[in-house]
């Protein structure tokens, strides 16, 4: 399988997905998307794989199945792609990764981990806990994905300083710029060393 080849999964917007395509069109980005796995229909994700023409896969959107269940069909659907890369990019389900798949799966995570981070973490919730706690300084972590939440090695974080007057939206803006900045920076790391 190609390294450079990913599927991205997805769970919502697409801004991520935007930004790898966008990236890859320009050549700031030694990729091509293969596939994106999405686990809902009807999100605006998927819009925006129509209009990159993007193979995609929607998975499961009753919930149906189990996390085994749901992991052997996504990476089923991955491996058929020729993809050797999975980018989780707000993608909201655990994904049960076979053991041959690791340090081969990637996610970001809207804080630094290992703060803020692990089951029922995500989204505004992070970012509510962050100023909740009077935290100075936020941020974002690209980490390789193993069997727990927001674990697993670190690839790159971006520090975000939290302003005085911050509410849960602005923080999330300026969280949401470092992390267009680490994700395609861990992808050219974990390219680097594949």
């Amino acid at each position: 399988m190609n390294a450079r080849r990913i599927a991205v999964f997805v769970s919502g917007t697409g801004r991520h997905l935007e930004n790898f395509a966008e990236l890859a069109r320009s050549g700031k980005l030694d990729c091509e998307i293969g596939l994106v796995v999405a686990d809902k229909a009807g999100i605006g994700a998927l819009e925006r794989a129509e209009r990159f023409g993007l193979q995609v896969c929607v998975l499961d959107p009753e919930r149906e199945l189990d996390a085994t269940a749901f992991g052997r069909a996504a990476f089923d659907a991955v491996e058929a792609a020729d993809c050797g890369t999975v980018v989780l990019a707000g993608f909201m389900r655990f994904l049960d990764t076979p053991a041959h798949w690791a340090g081969r799966v990637l996610n970001i995570h809207p804080s630094l981990l290992p703060a803020f981070g692990g089951k029922g973490f995500y989204g505004g919730r992070v970012h509510a806990a962050v100023l909740e706690r009077g935290c100075k300084l936020s941020g974002c972590t690209v980490h390789y994905v193993d069997d727990e939440y927001d674990h697993g090695p670190i690839l790159v974080q971006k520090a975000v300083p939290v302003r005085d007057g911050d509410d849960k939206d602005a923080l999330a803006t300026r969280v949401f710029e470092a992390e267009l900045a680490a994700y395609p920076e861990a992808l050219r790391q974990h390219f680097a060393r594949n």
